[in-house]
């Protein structure tokens, strides 16, 4: 039996006061020689920075604010990949009352007016010289913005310097100015149609957030009991997941190191040197590691037994899932010992791949497959899969730690309420749900109805109140036939193919489902080696007729969980990815459908014909 609505009692808490800054000087007073963040230098060294140091740091940086005329409640944009530098911004813009404003780095001269010119941003902080030639292309445009510091030119420095004069208590003076009320950010989303809007969004917001996942699922934090917290952050502080991740660290005494770069070569060198203890990211990340574990299975002549691993992983956790919900004993002796015999060959070089530390990871963004999830349980990394929006300040539904069920997006976490409306739309309703659109009073009036927050996500509820996330009310397909389809599922069993990399459905007004493939070209790669081929170029590589049997698989996999009337009756597969840089996806890599679809209008044609 499905739910309607479900409500989870809030957490014992004290009322939050004060603003997010408030943590650096209370935690540098309480335990200075802790460590809080770790710091990777140019020789690329990792070292330790303690909170004093941290809190040392902040406080000249807001003072060289002030002393550049940064002032209470005016708004800075931030335009850079995630570093160290971001958060400090962040936190000496939170210590002087001001609202840091985070833009995409990849973000179009046109995308960054919008935002900039709607917030009425009077600075900038930029990562390097071409966001700074970004900024300065429309700046004609942009008759609020004062200032402009680049991050690669020792802006630190400088504003460091320009501060030396002001006097701590000048700075305090601001501090203490700031309440939970405040406004701490405004972040644009992503903007899948027409332009982003300003989600407005207070340091209470913030505090429940953070304070909450903290409170309920600290204990995943840490790779065994007792050990230091560490997490790696990787995912883009210009989303609201990443800006959780940095606030909840922050507060939550976790020390926080930064990457800027998400490609495996970058990634997995650093996970290996920080060591955190869990991590926190997108499907994404978790595919490229199972994709490059097996890869490596392959090319060493070990494919059997890596699938016979997983295999095992699988049915391990699902009996670890049915005993946690009371449907089973458990693991049986049998698939215990076979367990343990792949651990130290498999498990462990996937953990390995991640750090070695780390037990326990986060996931949201989108739907995380659910075979995927168990495989990982198996092999020793929980992953707790969650759901939100920047509206409610990241994640609203989590999977609990001892009751975790894989493909869904767990339950709302603690003094939240999940409601699905008649036509299947989910509601949401708590403390970190924003206030409202900047200068948009009808998108507001849209989307918050009596404090519940309408997402335009598809969704049900089972009888233990999980959430599963089923499409988006406007990415629902009609045929011509009149048969209603919701694509993410489809693609999402597509993509499952370690060949694909992305798939976007079609049919709209059309007689039937098809649609569009880009493949992962390293997996392809690697596949044609194996069988002992030469490596293709891009355009004879879609007429491979091998590669499209492959592909044809997955497909009719894909296929096989829907009605012949959902189902995908054809395919193309494209020689290039979407990118964000062709406008093709999302700054947090959701497909931009209308655009796909108008950049290859000739291919969704020829697959009527």
């Amino acid at each position: 039996m499905s739910l309607r609505e479900i409500t989870v009692p809030p957490l014992p808490a004290a009322p939050h006061v004060g603003g997010l800054a408030d943590a650096v000087f209370e935690h540098a007073l309480d335990d200075p020689h802790r460590v809080a963040l770790g710091r990777k230098d140019e020789a690329g060294q990792w070292w330790d920075m303690t909170s004093a140091a941290f809190r040392d740091e902040v406080l000249a940086l807001a003072k060289g604010l002030l002393a550049h005329g940064v002032r209470f409640g005016d708004r800075v944009a931030i335009m850079s990949r995630t570093r160290y530098e971001w958060t400090l911004f962040d936190f000496a813009l939170w210590t002087v009352g001001a609202q840091p404003v985070p833009v995409y780095p990849t973000s179009s001269a046109e995308q960054v007016h919008w935002m900039l010119y709607d917030a009425e941003v009077t600075a900038c902080v930029v990562e390097h010289e071409d966001h700074a030639m970004t900024i300065g292309s429309v700046v004609d445009r942009l008759p609020h913005l004062k200032r402009l510091w680049q991050l690669d030119a020792d802006a630190v420095a400088e504003l460091f310097e320009a501060g030396a004069g002001i006097d701590d208590e000048m700075v305090h003076r601001h501090r203490k100015a700031v309440t939970p009320e405040s406004v701490a950010t405004v972040i644009y989303t992503s903007g899948t149609t027409g332009h982003p809007r300003g989600c407005v969004i207070t340091h209470a917001n913030f505090m429940f957030e953070a304070d909450t996942v903290l409170g309920r699922w600290e204990p995943v934090f840490h790779s065994r009991k007792g050990d230091e917290a560490a997490t790696l952050l990787f995912l883009p502080l210009s989303h609201v997941f990443g800006r959780m991740i940095e606030v909840a660290a922050i507060r939550g005494r976790v020390k926080l190191g930064h990457q800027p770069v998400l490609a495996a070569s970058a990634l997995l060198p650093d996970l290996a040197a920080f060591r955190p203890s869990f991590i926190l990211a997108v499907p994404y990340i978790f595919e490229k590691v199972y994709g490059a574990a097996r890869r490596k299975a392959e090319r060493e002549g070990k494919a059997g037994p890596f699938d016979k691993a997983v295999d095992v992983a699988v049915r391990y956790a699902e009996a670890l899932e049915q005993r946690a919900f009371g449907l089973g004993p458990g693991p049986s002796a049998g698939l215990r010992m076979q367990h343990q015999f792949f651990e130290k060959a498999v498990y462990s070089k996937v953990r390995a791949a991640m750090g070695g530390r780390v037990r326990h990871a986060m996931s949201g963004g989108s739907g995380m497959d659910r075979r995927l999830g168990l495989f990982f349980a198996g092999a020793g990394v929980t992953i707790y899969e969650g759901y939100g929006l920047t509206e409610s300040t990241a994640a609203t539904t989590a999977n609990p730690p001892e009751r975790t069920r894989f493909g869904t997006v767990g339950q709302p976490i603690p003094g939240t309420s999940v409601h699905i409306a008649d036509d299947g739309e989910v509601w949401l309703r708590g403390e970190h749900i924003f206030s409202h659109y900047l200068n948009d009073q009808k998108a507001t009036d849209d989307s918050l109805h009596d404090g519940w927050l309408a997402t335009g996500d598809l969704g049900a509820l089972d009888e233990d109140g999980y959430l599963t996330i089923t499409g988006r009310k406007k990415e629902i397909l009609v045929t011509s036939g009149g048969k209603s389809v919701s694509p993410s599922a489809l693609e999402e069993r597509v993509r499952a193919h370690p060949l694909v990399a992305q798939c976007i459905v079609v049919g709209n007004d059309r007689p039937y489902i098809a649609a569009l493939v880009t493949v992962d070209h390293e997996a392809v790669e690697h596949w044609l080696s194996i069988q002992g081929k030469q490596p293709l170029a891009p355009a004879a590589l879609v007429r491979d007729p091998e590669l499209e049997t492959e592909i044809r698989r997955a497909v009719v996999a894909a296929n096989t969980a829907v009605s012949q009337a959902e189902s995908i009756r054809t395919f193309r597969i494209l020689a290039h990815p979407f990118s964000e840089e062709h406008g093709l996806l999302t700054p947090s890599l959701k497909l931009k459908r209308k655009a796909i679809e108008a950049a290859y209008a000739a291919e969704v044609d020829a697959l009527y014909r």
